[in-house]
């Protein structure tokens, strides 16, 4: 009795959507493939053609040029002398912070927590400034130096060493947060084990503890040398004026250098440094399906041992460490931007708020950047959501070749470098099709499209990991009742998955915000962004414009990150209600 209106009423609610689901199914699907394939692969592959193309010699003429060139292996040995120890500083930092965090019973770890990602949400070119202000002759701890035996200087940054350490410290988050997820993983009763049978603390880390987090220490530290290999900020802020250069500034330069063959250089260089990232990005995936192997297991969150009478002493040197590279690099960044020259002594008579000023109410170009880069940022957040939603949906309920194909085109902007996905853009849309140019190029829609392409999977990601957490069942039940496709979306899924919809947006968002290395490439007069001036400021000298302006940055990830934070408890409160 009760089948026959529900079957009535079926398709009645789902005639609108039976448009796209029966008859035109393969037209929208063959669509988009188009669409998918025309964004995010037709731009790869155009910069890959012009590293070989060549008017009389051979279609390998860029390649042996380039490296001829005794310039281009001291640039190789630069990009790995750098990522290498870079990468190696981050891993062992990562390692050393999670084991403590996750195994010891050192206190306040959601707070350790948040002081270890500090560095990591923050852009590396801010922490570049902050640290270059820190450490400058003129600073506090400069004076602080010079009280000490010994005639001791700061570090200078402007070289090999100032780079590994900016860098490593950048991007040692990464390290710590896939190791301390595999350590909670790791079954208790497996180190007991090894402890029963006689095994000390240290037989027990390398018998047990370490082949098993191996796998999520490796991605993490793949993660590591990637963004170390991909970052643009720290190389040009302390390379450049050291005559440093790495992959990712030369290209960069060869472009802004507009010889006759710099697009064909740049384009063989950043092929160069795609394949090491493609590479990367490989095994980094191998590894990832093996660490999978255990995500079965629950998270243990207990402590597995004692610091004891040493716990004081550890934990003040812990707190020590993360808010030395965390809080008081951003506090000299913030002391900088108040000096009314650079180069005067910090002293109440040299203070001024004439630089905040000048960024807020002055500088026209500064207003036009910061309203570029909203306007940028909450158009890029809002088609990534609608349209990364989509291909994650797609993706999970249709595990087809096809939806897998979708993801990997949609992933691979943001595995090469921002470099090589600044410049395939340029390729791409100063000509889309032979004989037409529709001005795309030197406008702010490229980088609207550049954004989109680069941070989609970013959304996709976090809708992914948001559906997994429902059941298709549910939706089952809802069709069976008689529900459209639009009313199972508004009365189901989205109440159930807008807090993490809205994280993965949230995250594009702020990424997009302060973007600088696709900017960089593909910036025009009039389309400047937040990223862009902050590092026109410092290039051209002007310190303290650069670190007021990227104290506000700073100032205001925080609060949208606070806001963010305010949003998901409200909300949560409001769903335990019901």
């Amino acid at each position: 009795m009760m089948t026959q209106p529900i079957q009535r009423r079926l398709p009645q609610g789902s005639s609108f959507f039976s448009l796209f689901t029966k008859t035109g199914k393969s037209f929208w699907l063959f669509l988009s493939l188009v669409i998918i394939f025309f964004l995010f692969l037709w731009p790869i592959i155009k910069l890959v053609a012009l590293s070989f193309s060549v008017e009389e010699t051979h279609i390998f003429s860029n390649y042996t040029t380039v490296l001829q060139e005794a310039r281009t292996w001291k640039i190789l040995s630069n990009t790995g002398i750098i990522v290498a120890f870079s990468t190696l500083l981050s891993v062992t930092l990562g390692i050393f912070v999670a084991y403590l965090v996750a195994y010891s019973d050192i206190r306040a770890k959601k707070w350790l927590h948040v002081f270890v990602l500090l560095p990591f949400i923050i852009p590396s070119y801010i922490i570049t400034l902050s640290w270059t202000q820190f450490l400058s002759g003129n600073w506090l701890f400069a004076k602080f130096l010079a009280f000490l035996p010994g005639n001791l200087e700061p570090l200078n940054l402007y070289g090999y060493t100032g780079i590994i350490i900016v860098l490593g410290l950048s991007h040692y988050p990464l390290v710590f947060l896939l190791t301390m997820s595999v350590l909670r993983r790791i079954p208790l009763e497996l180190e007991w084990a090894v402890r029963s049978s006689g095994g000390n603390r240290w037989t027990t880390f390398r018998k047990v503890t370490l082949p098993l987090a191996l796998p999520g220490i490796a991605s993490g530290g793949l993660l590591a040398f990637l963004a170390n290999l991909d970052n643009f900020g720290i190389p040009a802020f302390l390379g450049i004026p050291a005559n440093i250069p790495v992959l990712s500034t030369i290209i960069y330069q060869e472009i802004v250098g507009f010889g006759p063959s710099a697009f064909a250089r740049a384009a063989t260089f950043s092929v160069i440094l795609g394949i090491a990232a493609i590479i990367g990005t490989l095994i980094q995936w191998l590894l990832l399906r093996r660490s999978k192997t255990g995500e079965n297991s629950e998270i243990d969150s207990q402590a597995r041992f004692s610091l004891g009478r040493y716990r004081i002493y550890v934990e003040v040197l812990l707190w020590g460490f993360l808010i030395l590279i965390s809080i008081v690099p951003l506090f000299s960044m913030f002391g900088a931007s108040l000096i009314r020259a650079y180069g005067l002594p910090f002293a109440l008579e040299n203070l001024t708020f004439d630089h905040y000023q000048f960024i807020l109410f002055e500088n026209e170009k500064v207003q036009r950047s910061i309203f570029n880069s909203l306007k940028l940022a909450v158009g890029t957040g809002a088609i990534c959501l609608v349209i990364g939603t989509a291909i994650a949906y797609y993706r999970l309920r249709k595990k087809t070749m096809i939806s897998k194909v979708i993801e990997l085109a949609v992933s691979l902007p943001y595995a090469l470098p921002g470099m090589v996905l600044g410049l395939a853009m340029i390729l791409t849309w100063m000509q889309p099709i032979p004989g037409w140019n529709p001005g795309i190029y030197g406008s702010i829609w490229i980088l609207f499209i550049a954004y989109v392409t680069r941070f989609m999977i970013l959304q996709v990601r976090g809708s992914m990991t948001a559906m997994s957490q429902i059941a298709p069942s549910m939706e089952e039940a809802a069709h069976a009742a008689g529900a459209s496709f639009f009313a199972k979306w508004r009365f189901i899924m989205l109440p159930l998955l807008l807090p993490g919809l809205m994280s993965g947006a949230f995250l594009v968002m702020l990424t997009t915000l302060t973007e600088l290395t696709v900017s960089a490439l593909l910036w025009s007069s009039g389309s400047e962004t937040i990223g862009l001036m902050i590092f026109n400021f410092e290039q051209s000298g002007y310190t303290t414009y650069s670190t007021a302006f990227s104290t506000i940055v700073v100032l205001t990830m925080l609060a949208l990150t606070v806001l963010l934070l305010g949003f998901q408890k409200l909300y949560e409160r409001r769903v335990a209600k019901l």
